[in-house]
């Protein structure tokens, strides 16, 4: 039988539950994001590290937990709040329960909190830190939580970012052993390129695309894309394979490297392309990574995903600014100012761009329609552009894919 246990707010509000995965002490940020589906995607998610993950969609777990799924090597969120959990899933696919994954990757959840009360707390009151306890009473979880270092001082990319540069080839290849496998051997049970049609574009690897839906039309039976060879090298700031899943997929040859990385380091890898990927954490704190950016802005082709597009904002001098309550779920609206095309996006981060303190040619390219924050960036006349969403999606729809295709595009012309 679960335990009893508590969330408790550094404002001093406290949510009374019960325990699932781990039975551990976790602290962090409390944030929540309001997609349906996706729950192992958003655990395995970089962007979350130092975070502690509420879901408002009331049912979680109900299809399980599979080998497929995985966006990096292990659980990344430091804990999970839930209105349910299910202890008995119902999928083809599904090999473990939620409640069993999360205990294997030592991290802790928390069920029977009203996760729509504490999502209008944190709308109206801002995202704060949080802590999950059991056995102690909120008075002495909130002596402890306001004793911890704060989110925003740390520099979680240093923490998610490969520690050595590797090449993707397929879903075998990983950077590092699996911490949280299902299956014996630690791969998980991935396949390599081609085994599943479209494999990794979208929500699941195992996705298979009618006809002219995807990237270029991806078919049903398709693997790679025959392509040009483009060599696109990916900064780790907190990638998620999705990302490395679709330019395998597209023809181009992908490496990753560390966020440490020089700027010669990075161009003595023969790049024709750059991504800086997503990440967790203040952009304010990776001044390291912006100069790395600056010096290779008009150098080669430049593209930035989420914290990405904060990094080169910062580069071009611009501010950066943290949102009362961030953007995570997948229905977030988009419009595209050079088309006037409004796509849904998945989201996922807590600070965004000033455009007012835009400078060195970078101008605002797509915004969003709920609160007109800017959601993407191009420079008027060097081969850089951004978006501050997950075109990648995993999990969320699949409109915005595209942008693959025009960042590709871009690093042919400059060849």
């Amino acid at each position: 039988m679960s335990k009893s246990a508590i969330l408790v707010l550094e404002d001093g509000s406290y949510y009374e539950g019960y325990t699932f995965g781990a039975e551990a002490f976790a602290y962090g940020e409390v944030v929540f994001n309001t997609s349906m589906t996706g729950y192992q995607e958003m655990l395995t998610d970089p962007s979350y590290a130092g975070q502690i993950l509420v879901l408002t969609y009331p049912l979680i777990g109900n299809y399980g937990i599979n080998d497929h799924n995985f966006e990096s090597a292990r659980v990344q969120v430091r804990g999970l709040v839930v209105r349910e959990q299910c202890n008995y899933p119902s999928h083809w696919q599904s090999q473990g329960t939620l409640d069993e994954f999360l205990a294997a990757s030592g991290a802790p959840g928390i069920h029977g909190i009203d996760t729509r009360a504490l999502t209008r707390h944190l709308r109206y009151r801002g995202v704060m830190m949080g802590a999950i306890a059991t056995g102690q009473s909120p008075e002495d979880v909130l002596v402890r939580l306001r004793s911890l270092p704060r989110y925003d001082n740390v520099d979680f990319v240093k923490e998610v970012s490969t520690k050595t540069s590797y090449q993707w080839e397929s879903n075998l290849d990983l950077p590092h052993p699996r911490e949280c496998s299902l299956t014996e051997g630690g791969t998980g049970g991935m396949r390599g390129a081609g085994d599943t049609p479209a494999e990794g574009l979208g929500v699941s690897p195992n996705l298979i695309l009618p006809p002219r839906m995807g990237v270029r039309g991806l078919k049903e039976g398709l693997g790679v894309v025959p392509g040009d060879g483009l060599h696109v090298v990916v900064v780790d700031c907190g990638v998620k394979f999705n990302i490395l899943r679709i330019l395998r997929r597209l023809g181009c040859r992908v490496s990753a490297v560390p966020c440490t990385y020089s700027t010669q380091q990075i161009l003595d890898l023969k790049p024709d392309g750059i991504l800086f990927s997503p990440g967790p954490g203040d952009p304010v704190l990776l001044d390291h990574i912006v100069e790395t950016v600056r010096k290779l802005a008009g150098v080669k082709p430049l593209m930035g995903i989420c914290l990405g597009e904060q990094l080169i904002g910062r580069a071009f001098g611009a501010r950066t600014f943290k949102l009362k309550f961030g953007h995570r779920g997948g229905n977030h609206p988009v419009r595209d100012i050079r088309t006037g095309r409004v796509c849904i996006a998945a989201q996922n981060h807590g600070y965004a761009v000033d455009a007012d303190t835009l400078e060195g040619g970078l101008e605002v390219s797509h915004i969003n329609l709920n609160d007109g924050t800017v959601e993407g960036l191009r420079h008027r006349e060097l081969p850089i552009m951004s978006i501050q969403y997950h075109s990648e999606a995993s999990p969320g729809p699949l409109d915005n894919l595209y942008l693959f295709d025009e960042f590709l595009a871009m690093v042919r012309e400059s060849r």
